[in-house]
């Protein structure tokens, strides 16, 4: 990763998203100003936010590419997560209390290079990287954190190959172009 933040930018970023969903939501809540300590919110960085209730997963959305500001990127990304991922519906303002917001920053995506599906399971670092499927125009990621859920490097990239809209096993066949990134993590759960 080429930078990383401190705990405390971490604790503005969260504030930011919680912020954004809240205004949305026709909630009173703190309003989040920024001053030229946070000039970092300038910065552009891939980045992923999640919502969790009660443990469960309750929302995630991201851009992989650094291509805006972590302000606007925060602001905009927390709103789709928690009112546009179509595997949930809508937040509501009920739940708004209940939910705990985490904010992954990404470092740039690299190609990883392989030779083989053997070979493609030995290069990848579980619980480190974050992966990046990618076939034609059919593409998608798991944050480093899906690794909990799916250790075995196998079913990973299974699961990975189907949310891409493709066959289980299209990963296996060595006609998928793989990349890696790093992960920031910053949760209100502590």
């Amino acid at each position: 990763m080429v930078d990383t933040f401190s705990d405390k930018q971490g604790q503005a970023l969260l504030k930011m998203a919680r912020c954004s969903i809240a205004q949305k939501l026709g909630l009173v809540w703190d309003d989040f100003q920024t001053d030229e300590s946070q000039a970092f919110l300038e910065k552009k960085r891939g980045l992923f936010v999640t919502l969790h209730k009660h443990g469960d997963l309750r929302g995630c959305i991201g851009i992989i590419e650094p291509i805006q500001s972590l302000k606007k990127g925060i602001w905009e990304t927390a709103r789709l997560a928690a009112f546009k991922d179509t595997r949930f519906s809508p937040l509501i303002p009920s739940e708004f209390q209940q939910i705990d917001i985490e904010v992954s920053l990404l470092s740039v995506p690299e190609k990883l290079e392989y030779g083989s599906s053997q070979d493609l399971l030995q290069r990848l670092k579980p619980f480190r990287d974050g992966v990046i499927l990618e076939k034609g125009y059919a593409r998608a990621t798991f944050l480093p954190q899906v690794w909990a859920q799916l250790p075995d490097p196998s079913s990973f990239l299974e699961r990975l190959s189907m949310k891409a809209g493709l066959d289980a096993d299209e990963w296996a066949k060595g006609e998928i172009t793989v990349y890696t990134y790093g992960v920031q993590v910053f949760s209100e759960k502590t």
